[in-house]
């Protein structure tokens, strides 16, 4: 996938390129408004990340002209502003989602991949595997009707593997998934919330296969 991202924040852009290069998506960067809208001149985007406060103008006079246009990319507004008369204003010009800064990284990509899925035509944000339904926008997971708790990394990593199922993800990929670089953890960490996933799984048809020395996979069936 192409984005765009819209961010006068050098180290919150920074943070944010970083996050989507990682999952395998290219991101052009505009600091500005006028460069915001040469880049959707010439260029084609699957999605756009839109800061509203731009030192050259208001993001939603950006918005605004991307709709006015005919353009259907969506389009997350990535605002300060926490009032609803706001939030309400954005998704009334055509935005697609909204996060409030500040926000998690996890948050934001999560809220990407459910609306590329809207977008594509899959409306819901659940994912439903092996008997097991998951939704990664609410964090919620269910097996045969009963709801499972999950802490924040195990979210994440079931995530992961939700969206690939048959992929094989080695424990470096996962650790560098899982934990920043300032975080006092060791790729053993991996093994101790694939345990616990393991458990949590336990009661549909999926299970996490262990790959001696590839790492782990999602099998169904």
């Amino acid at each position: 996938m192409k984005f765009l991202l819209v961010e006068d924040n050098a180290e919150l852009a920074k943070a944010i390129s970083s996050r989507m290069k990682f999952d395998g998506h290219v991101v052009d960067h505009a600091a500005k408004l006028s460069d915001a809208i040469a880049f959707s001149e010439t260029g084609e985007y699957d999605l756009i990340l839109l800061d509203i406060m731009l030192p050259d103008g208001d993001g939603r006079s950006f918005l605004k002209w991307h709709r006015s246009g005919g353009q259907d990319t969506p389009v997350i507004v990535l605002t300060a502003r926490s009032q609803v008369s706001d939030r309400i204003s954005m998704l009334d010009l055509g935005a697609d989602d909204y996060v409030t800064k500040p926000f998690d990284h996890a948050e934001l990509q999560a809220r990407c991949r459910a609306v590329l899925r809207r977008k594509a035509g899959k409306g819901k944000t659940e994912i439903e595997l092996g008997g097991a339904v998951f939704d990664p926008v609410a964090g919620t997971l269910q097996i045969s009707g009963a709801a499972i708790g999950l802490r924040n990394r195990e979210l994440r990593l079931l995530e992961l593997f939700m969206n690939a199922p048959g992929q094989i993800f080695s424990k470096q990929k996962l650790f560098d998934r899982l934990f920043s670089i300032d975080d006092d953890a060791s790729e053993n960490a991996i093994e101790v919330y694939v345990g616990r996933l393991r458990k949590h799984l336990e009661g549909c048809d999926l299970r996490i296969t262990t790959l001696r020395g590839l790492g782990y996979r999602l099998d169904h069936g």
